[in-house]
């Protein structure tokens, strides 16, 4: 094997790598949105339960 062969499977590994991390960064800023979303609507639907059955 040759030295650039080398070199682009060492460049492929680290690029390989950074995606990995990408999408798990991606993946828990989703997440994070998904849990704040969850506790709005359940915030939300909370407070309409309470307003019903106190009027």
């Amino acid at each position: 094997m040759s030295t650039p062969d080398l070199e682009e499977k060492a460049r492929n590994r680290e690029i390989a790598q950074n995606e990995v991390h990408r999408k798990a960064i991606s993946a828990v800023r989703i997440s994070g949105w998904a849990i704040f979303l969850a506790l709005v609507i359940a915030a939300i639907v909370v407070g309409l339960g309470w307003a019903w059955t106190h009027r």
